[in-house]
């Protein structure tokens, strides 16, 4: 497992586009930081563990809200 250190103003959402390059991803960093799971917005220097995934086996957008070229 690797960590995460959160700058001021950071959202799960954010960390795990950052991170993973898919905002959809971060149920895994909830679970694995079930101590800030209520937080809205990171202060800074908060460290948050980042599992280990294959980012492969992930799509970029679920199929369910359709494809890139309507946007």
């Amino acid at each position: 497992m690797h960590s995460y250190t959160t700058i001021q103003g950071d959202t799960w959402d954010l960390i795990a586009y950052k991170l993973w390059g898919s905002e959809y991803l971060l149920p895994l960093l909830l679970e694995a930081n079930p101590k800030h799971r209520n937080t809205i917005f990171f202060t800074g220097d908060v460290v948050l563990n980042v599992p280990s995934i294959d980012t492969s086996i992930y799509t970029e957008r679920p199929i369910w809200l359709g494809e890139h070229d309507d946007l």
